[in-house]
């Protein structure tokens, strides 16, 4: 007769019942383990719109860049109001008038268009200095309650799917960036 490692349906069970405490003792485990990890999330984007030191950073670049842009502005509308009247009065101007006024709408609208990209590339160049010094400061707190309340894990922006209420810190890196004021 041979012999098998489960003689009886009894012995099925008691082997199954066995296999599965065991199976459950070490998901316990597992579980315990991870409950002893103190994970923290923080959302970047909140921080980012929300915190003073943003805040104040975005006003700033609004004061510093608002009359560059109303220029740019206004001589848009002057080329715009300059070209409706050429078509306007186009039908009435002599062949050279009407290719010298087109020559010289060209030449304003090349000079319009040059200057839009140097405002806009000085305007990029000093968003990423604030937001760098924005995310610097940031960075630091995340530091400061990582350490301070011993964290094992925080997490900061894209990485994160989903994260419970009970893991984001968000809130507590936007007060204290605020209680450090605008600076």
């Amino acid at each position: 007769m041979k012999s098998s490692l489960v003689d009886s349906p009894s012995m099925a069970a008691q082997l199954l019942k066995r296999v599965a405490a065991g199976a459950l003792l070490s998901l316990a485990a597992v579980g315990a383990q991870a409950q002893e990890m103190k994970v923290g999330f923080v959302n970047s984007d909140r921080v980012l719109r929300e915190a003073i030191p943003a805040k104040a950073a975005q006003t700033r670049l609004e004061s510093e860049f608002s009359k560059r842009q109303k220029e740019g502005e206004d001589s848009a509308n002057k080329l715009k109001a300059a070209a409706d009247k050429l078509d306007k009065e186009s039908p009435t101007l002599s062949e050279a008038e009407r290719n010298r006024r087109q020559r010289d709408l060209v030449e304003q609208d090349r000079e319009l268009q040059r200057k839009r990209r140097e405002f806009q590339e000085d305007l990029n160049q000093r968003k990423n200095e604030e937001l760098a010094s924005v995310v610097e400061r940031a960075n630091k707190v995340v530091k400061q309650i990582y350490e301070s309340e011993k964290y094992d894990l925080i997490l900061q922006g894209d990485v994160v799917i989903f994260a419970s209420n009970r893991v984001d810190i968000t809130d507590k890196v936007i007060k204290a960036l605020n209680a450090q004021g605008a600076k």
